[in-house]
């Protein structure tokens, strides 16, 4: 794991850094990770900014479903990924405010790009996604009310994960 950190630590400084204005996460290698996975194509909000918005958002969840039934950001709509169904949107206005999370952000990157596709100009990517909604102390549900559980996908990406029950089903 420490290779893994110093190799993105290295690509960074060869690279260049994010800007100051740059969505981040609480986690410096966490960071660096999202910095090369991503391809920064679409808007980006962090967990910080979205603290200060008081626009009504809609939540909608791009990962699998039962990533989203152990649990999901309060009132989110699930359209999957792999089957991605976006008809929960078909009523939406167009500048909605739309904010799209899966667990890292990769995912939702995708699906945030489909979106813009379709027209909607108000969407943005959750930066660390559903993950480092739960690091920052966010509240995460499932049908049973408030929780502790996340899908941490797997045990390579469930690392950066670190609030929270980890749950690999």
């Amino acid at each position: 794991m420490k290779s893994f950190i110093l190799i993105f630590s290295f690509c960074i400084m060869l690279f260049g850094k994010a800007s100051a204005q740059s969505p981040k996460v609480s986690s410096g290698p966490y960071n660096l990770l999202l910095r090369t996975l991503l391809s920064h194509s679409v808007p980006e909000v962090d967990v910080q900014q979205l603290a200060h918005t008081k626009e009504k958002i809609v939540w909608v969840d791009a990962r699998e479903k039962r990533e989203y039934e152990v649990s999901h950001l309060p009132n989110a709509v699930w359209v999957g990924y792999d089957q991605l169904d976006l008809s929960p949107l078909t009523h939406a206005p167009k500048n909605q405010p739309i904010v799209v999370y899966c667990s890292v952000g990769y995912r939702s990157e995708k699906v945030t790009e489909k979106l813009i596709k379709q027209g909607f100009t108000n969407v943005k990517n959750l930066y660390g996604g559903i993950f480092e909604w739960k690091n920052q102390g966010g509240e995460v549900v499932n049908e049973k009310g408030k929780t502790d559980d996340v899908h941490a996908y797997n045990k390579t990406w469930g690392v950066w994960l670190t609030k929270g029950n980890k749950i690999y089903q």
